[in-house]
């Protein structure tokens, strides 16, 4: 196999492409356009669509000389892995090539990418904004005059969060998403895009949520619990809270169920002082086992986190397996990823950064996985086990997840975005248990002992 890689890292090539491709830019979309601001391209021949790429990397069909098949599936993964660290509006990526599964793909972008850095306050807030699935919760003048306020920046992340998973999800499934938008009296509100009962999606939720106004002392309570000193006035504590949230339930068994979520909690007590934290994660929850998924997804993950600290993975690692388990069934949900909250350091600016990290490898740690899935066959025996373990992702949902019981807590909080997450279908047999030495049997063995993938 003949390798060639440009990496992003070449200036003279990364502006060489830029320049290609926006030259074909006829412009951007306005809010609420569901085409790509870069629908003018044309791709490459034989080619599918996929955001940001850290390299473009071709690949020849046919067997690789020298290294093992296991040792050419870490490298094709890594190399895919660092796509989250590039912002060109044109990068271009190649998928990977690895012997029976991650076939030959040309791949590049059709979404702008959002600005890092300095960079990000020097783009024109309303410029931005063109590239949303909608105008944002907030008035866009009131983002202008606070662009460098932590709320504005964050909501800016979850737009564009939003607006790059729909499209390629989109380009995927060739449905199109119903833009909802919706207000809170309370204050706020929040853009919920759904796809159901697509080609490849049974159903597919991104939702973003700008609140605003008073917890309440439910939702306080809740707080303390997790070891927050919240001092307020008159009793009341005006808090600002903002997050994109998203689970996609596949139709093919073989393709697994993804969610992430990324958000930011603002508290003002009653000296006007006010505490921050983020938090947020992407888990996978397949059907079936497999190890190369497992790997290409948690290397993705990884990869984002030791950006920012060596200790980040492992000890995110091991909060997601801790987080996203089914106690009174002895079972995570899934084979987990990353999960943190309350993190409030070593600064703003750098929490920031890394819940920015990870929010832009939601694409490249997902849409591999369902293009080399998506045209495997499966039987019905393999649908009814799809349909059992969406029935625990349910139970999970409804019984432990925190997010669902602070947003059923919060008056005006819109019900049908808070259980967007639930599958359309799901399945509960009694005593069901998998015969010995089954590929059901062999996840189920997987969940109720967590592995290290990397």
């Amino acid at each position: 196999m003949s390798t060639i890689v440009f990496c992003a890292a070449n200036k003279t090539a990364l502006t060489s492409t830029r320049r290609c491709v926006f030259s074909h830019v006829k412009g951007l979309v306005g809010p609420g356009e569901l085409q790509s601001p870069l629908a003018s391209l044309t791709p490459l021949p034989g080619s599918r669509w996929l955001p940001r790429g850290s390299c473009v990397r071709f690949m020849s069909q046919g067997t690789a000389g020298g290294g093992s098949a296991a040792g050419r599936s870490r490298r094709a993964a890594a190399a895919l892995s660092g796509a989250a660290a590039v912002t060109a509006a044109a990068a271009v990526a190649g998928l990977l090539a690895n012997r029976k599964h991650f076939q030959r793909a040309e791949m590049a972008t059709k979404v702008p990418q959002p600005a890092v850095g300095k960079e990000e306050e020097e783009v024109d807030i309303l410029e931005r904004c063109r590239s949303f699935m909608s105008e944002p919760v907030t008035d866009v003048g009131v983002l202008q005059e606070r662009k460098a306020e932590m709320c504005t920046r964050m909501e800016m992340l979850i737009m564009e969060t939003q607006a790059e998973f729909c499209r390629a999800l989109q380009e995927v499934d060739g449905g199109t998403f119903k833009v909802d938008q919706w207000r809170r009296k309370e204050g706020g509100g929040g853009i919920s895009c759904v796809m159901q009962d697509g080609k490849v999606f049974e159903k597919a939720g991104v939702n973003v949520s700008v609140v605003s106004g008073y917890l309440t002392e439910e939702a306080a309570k809740q707080m303390r619990s997790r070891g927050k000193v919240l001092k307020g006035k008159d009793g009341k504590l005006p808090f600002c809270a903002m997050g994109v949230s998203s689970v996609i339930h596949p139709k093919n068994p073989n393709i697994p169920t993804v969610h992430f979520n990324y958000r930011y909690f603002e508290i003002e007590e009653e000296d006007g002082s006010k505490q921050w934290w983020f938090g947020g994660g992407t888990d996978l929850t397949p059907v079936y086992v497999n190890e190369e998924d497992g790997y290409h997804f948690h290397n993705t993950l990884k990869e984002a986190c030791d950006k920012h600290h060596s200790q980040y993975y492992p000890d995110f690692k091991k909060w997601c397996d801790r987080y996203f388990y089914i106690r009174h069934r002895g079972e995570t949900r899934g084979i987990g990823g990353i999960f943190f909250d309350d993190l409030d350091s070593p600064s703003q600016e750098e929490a920031f950064n890394f819940v920015k990290s990870c929010a832009r490898t939601v694409v490249p740690c997902y849409l591999p996985i369902v293009y080399k899935h998506l045209n495997d066959s499966f039987t019905e025996e393999d649908k009814d086990w799809q349909q059992v373990r969406r029935g625990r992702y349910v139970e999970f949902n409804l019984v432990y997840d925190r997010g669902v019981k602070f947003g059923l807590a919060t008056p005006g909080s819109r019900i049908e975005s808070i259980l967007m997450s639930l599958p359309l279908t799901a399945r509960w047999e009694y005593m069901h248990e998998p015969a010995k030495g089954s590929r059901e049997a062999r996840m189920l063995e997987v969940l109720r002992n967590p592995k290290e993938w990397v």
